[in-house]
């Protein structure tokens, strides 16, 4: 299971308009950098783009793991986007990816980083999920989709 607070709604983006690999990475970075103090989203980008240079983060059926570790972070954050369109992220299968889910942990932090993707990994093989996520009308519904606890918490929390 994800961690409850790795996903928030202000880092979620649905029917993004990215086109190319490139873009996509800006803008995961973009999403990133708004949860956490630091770093710059310029530095977690750098971070991506070096991690995908060592070998493509795109999975298979349309789904790519872009995921960096990083100083100056105290927890691991995620960030999801969902593209208007499908794009070449040099996947697995060679299909276009539009669901892309960003992972940044501390630097030191490589066993939960590995079990982190681990779970992401499974997650992101169920197309039932995938499919419900590709059909969500709100970043609330990807969240609970994703992670149903927060949304859960927050209900009880007004109840």
């Amino acid at each position: 299971m994800l961690p409850e607070d790795l996903l928030q709604l202000d880092q979620i983006s649905l029917s993004n308009n990215a086109t190319s690999k490139k873009r996509a990475l800006e803008v995961v970075a973009e999403l990133l950098a708004a949860g956490t103090n630091t770093p710059s989203a310029e530095a977690i980008y750098e971070k991506l783009l070096d991690r995908e240079r060592l070998g493509s983060t795109g999975m298979s059926h349309g789904i790519a793991l872009p995921h960096a570790r990083i100083k100056g972070i105290n927890k691991p954050t995620g960030a999801f986007l969902r593209l208007s369109k499908g794009i070449d992220f040099d996947s697995l299968d060679n299909k276009p990816v539009d669901l892309v889910f960003g992972l940044l942990v501390p630097e030191q932090a490589t066993e939960v980083h590995l079990e982190l993707l681990a779970e992401l990994a499974r997650l992101f093989n169920k197309p039932q999920l995938c499919a419900q996520i590709r059909q969500a009308t709100s970043d609330e519904q990807v969240l609970h989709l994703l992670n149903p606890h927060p949304l859960a918490h927050a209900a009880s929390d007004h109840s």
